[in-house]
């Protein structure tokens, strides 16, 4: 599940670990959690995992109050880390990348990380879970990015395929990996 709607994507500011500012989830973002957990309410969940950042933090209690399941932050679960570009403009990172955003895998901002990096996190997170929780059914909360890339690697989606299928996750959307 990707965090309800934060005060970084009304605004289109860059938000990423460490947190610059407060970027709590909106009244929007609130309902839309509200809305997902209602789903979620009989898919039998056994554990919640989420990212250390605010929003994640948020829409993942907002969930295990509803299902009542505790969460439990995992710091591989956060956001990409976007070095110089965190907490200012989105379109100033966007621009930065131009076209040579097909080169995120390998290319990364000062202080920041690849898409190779956030790969590698990830599925050494789902790992670890997967390890404990084997055949019962978890919860990853965490950001848009991190779960179209994990969503890529489980389905064994090669980095320049997925550019051509990138599909976006909205804030609180759901994606099932097998």
């Amino acid at each position: 599940m990707r965090h309800g709607q934060a005060t970084s994507n009304a605004k289109e500011i860059v938000s990423c670990w460490p947190e610059k500012f407060h970027n709590p989830l909106t009244s929007h973002g609130k309902k839309q959690v509200k809305e997902t957990a209602e789903k979620l309410k009989e898919k039998n969940i056994h554990a919640i995992f989420c990212s250390p950042v605010l929003r994640t933090r948020q829409s993942a209690e907002i969930v295990g109050k509803k299902i009542k399941i505790k969460p439990e932050v995992d710091n591989r679960l956060q956001e990409q880390k976007t070095g110089i570009f965190n907490g200012g403009s989105l379109m100033h990172m966007v621009a930065f990348f131009g076209e040579r955003r097909l080169e995120r895998f390998k290319l990364k901002p000062k202080g920041g990380e690849t898409y190779i990096d956030i790969e590698k996190r990830m599925i050494a997170c789902l790992k670890s879970i997967d390890k404990k929780y084997r055949n019962k059914s978890i919860l990853i909360v965490s950001h848009e990015l991190p779960l179209l890339l994990l969503d890529c690697k489980v389905k064994g989606i090669s980095h320049k395929e997925f550019y051509l299928k990138r599909e976006k996750i909205n804030t609180a959307g759901l994606r099932k990996l097998n």
